[in-house]
């Protein structure tokens, strides 16, 4: 089928439009010439804004919205989605691609009026909305991005996934600007230890030690995060001398540029680690109650990750708040996984 102008759907999270974006180069290869555009929610736009290789980013107004229904402004509401939906259709998609999977973007992917419409599962009924459904067999390798490489094939890619974050001009700027005033000077490690589950995270004490032997194998810990991350931040600094804290001092195209000239990236599962891994810098990854990948599909990369009985529980932690398979990773390991993968050539 030949397709002029295509549309992508993946509204969140930061995460999962890092490992979506491989499908921009593999549409590339189906379709090179075609009007490609993304819908997206504005906490993750400024992933996508740089990238070259998209036409278009179409920020969804979740924030308006969610502003207008707690104003209980139901008419105001009404005339907002209409009109977005008007401005979906106006731009007259041959196929859309819902990356995400829920009754949100499926109803985004038939507002816009495209007559091939592709989901990725399906679920919450929104599978209704869709002309074709893709469901991803299991892969006991667990490679990133795995439902991802499933639609791109299903979409007729046949060259090898890779992901697509592109890192803009002044983001780059800002964050060379915020490292050297920090302190900066050499090469650096980043230490991604937030996310929004606590049974997804370290333990604070371990980060410091962990930053401490960094430093003394001459690399400078830099510690990143968003605005909600502060407090704890502030706690582990307090544990780490020489610990760069940068955490919600950048916006998240500047926390990229940050990651892309790390020489080493050490995190949880959490959209900044996966960026790291988008971005090809040699990489740690601490997984414990959640296992999105084992196989990053890149040589300078280290998935740690203690299969326990319980594991992964996801949302339904069993082991009253010990996090066990997170407390088996040691600060000795992970300097060791540290050391093997700055060794490989990226």
């Amino acid at each position: 089928m030949t397709a002029d102008r295509i549309l992508i759907i993946r509204l969140s999270a930061l995460g999962d439009v890092v490992m979506a974006s491989g499908l921009i180069p593999a549409l590339r290869e189906v379709w090179p010439q075609a009007h490609l555009a993304w819908l997206v929610e504005p906490a993750a736009a400024p992933l996508l804004k740089h990238n070259p290789r998209l036409d278009e980013v179409i920020v969804l107004p979740r924030d308006e919205w969610r502003a207008l229904w707690r104003a209980r402004r139901p008419i105001a509401l009404l005339r907002s989605v209409l009109a977005f939906r008007r401005t979906l259709r106006a731009r007259r998609f041959d196929v859309a691609i819902d990356a995400q999977g829920l009754l949100k973007s499926a109803l985004c992917a038939w507002w816009s009026g495209a007559a091939r419409r592709v989901s990725l599962m399906g679920r919450e009924g929104g599978q209704w909305l869709m002309t074709e459904r893709v469901t991803p067999k299991p892969d006991p390798l667990k490679p990133i991005a795995t439902e991802y490489r499933a639609l791109a094939r299903h979409l007729g890619a046949t060259g090898p996934y890779r992901m697509d974050l592109a890192v803009g001009e002044t983001p780059l700027a800002v964050a060379a600007t915020a490292l050297a005033t920090a302190g900066v000077r050499g090469p650096y490690a980043v230490l991604c230890p937030y996310t929004t589950r606590p049974q997804k995270h370290w333990f604070d004490e371990r980060w410091a030690a962990l930053a401490q032997r960094l430093q003394a194998e001459g690399l400078t810990p830099v510690l990143l995060g968003g605005p909600g991350d502060t407090e704890q931040a502030s706690a582990i600094t307090a544990q780490a001398m020489g610990l760069i804290n940068l955490v919600g001092q950048l916006k998240l195209d500047e926390t990229a540029a940050v990651i892309a000239g790390s020489a080493l990236l050490i995190g949880v599962d959490t959209g900044l680690t996966h960026m790291g891994s988008a971005l090809k810098v040699p990489m740690v990854a601490l997984f414990g109650s959640t296992r999105p990948y084992l196989d990053a599909r890149v040589p300078h990369t280290v998935v740690m990750y203690e299969a326990l009985h319980c594991s992964p529980c996801r949302r339904h932690p069993t082991c009253d708040a010990r996090f066990d398979c997170m407390r088996a990773i040691e600060v000795d390991a992970v300097l060791r996984a540290a050391q093997s993968v700055l060794q490989v050539p990226t």
